[in-house]
């Protein structure tokens, strides 16, 4: 599976072939390790959804859905800088 780098920077026109393996091993970790941490934040918030919800209290509830959607662009954007830094490193 391709990461959101490697498909934005086919729409640009460029491609990864120009990167070393150990460069793409790293943008693979970057992904892995991101990917995890969106996981744990999302199974930790949901719970409190779920806590939310049960309680009938929708004012808690969107704000932690909020906070889902927050943090998830916040990883997101840390994993793609990172990516962007081990890709200017030619």
């Amino acid at each position: 599976m391709k990461s959101s780098f490697e498909l934005a920077m086919e729409r640009m026109g460029g491609n990864d072939s120009s990167l070393t393996d150990t460069q793409k091993k790293i943008i693979s970790e970057i992904d892995s390790k991101y990917k995890a941490k969106i996981a744990e934040r999302k199974i930790f918030l949901e719970k409190g959804i779920s806590d939310a919800l049960q309680k009938e209290n929708l004012e808690e509830v969107d704000l932690l859905r909020k906070q889902v959607a927050e943090e998830i662009a916040s990883l997101e954007n840390k994993a793609e800088s990172e990516k962007e830094k081990i890709h200017e490193q030619k």
